[in-house]
């Protein structure tokens, strides 16, 4: 499967997400994205800075991340996820050995059917070697 079919069918496909984008780990190279889901380097970058950060509370925690030029309050930030709120839509971002997944759940979602779709694609990959 392509990475932009990934996008297409496991992840915007499924209903729960309607943008999502997906990087290489060091977020200098998009694999594959929804039509308009823009994510700048900045932006990337901030994330991939708080999968290092080991203090006991992140950067990205207190300060929370801008994804798409929109700024989301982070509900979630660990070695592997970061979830971030902003009213009742959200992101969900899960990181794999070769890649980031990023991305945007509508306000008619709920929080949890968007984490488990991106989480199970994550899982996936891992156990695939990406």
């Amino acid at each position: 499967m392509s990475w932009q079919a990934y996008v297409d069918t496991s992840l915007v496909g499924t209903g729960n997400l309607d943008r999502a984008a997906i990087f290489n780990t060091q977020g200098t190279s998009v694999w594959a994205s929804s039509h308009g889901f823009t994510v700048s380097p900045a932006e990337i970058k901030e994330v991939i800075a708080s999968y290092s950060d080991t203090s006991d509370v992140k950067k990205i925690q207190s300060g929370g991340f801008r994804i798409a030029g929109e700024k989301y309050m982070t509900i979630k930030a660990d070695e592997k996820s970061v979830y971030g709120k902003k009213g009742k839509e959200g992101i969900v971002i899960v990181k794999t050995h070769q890649a980031i997944l990023v991305t945007h759940y509508p306000e008619t979602v709920q929080p949890g059917q968007a984490t488990n779709t991106v989480e199970q694609l994550g899982d996936y990959l891992m156990g695939v070697g990406y």
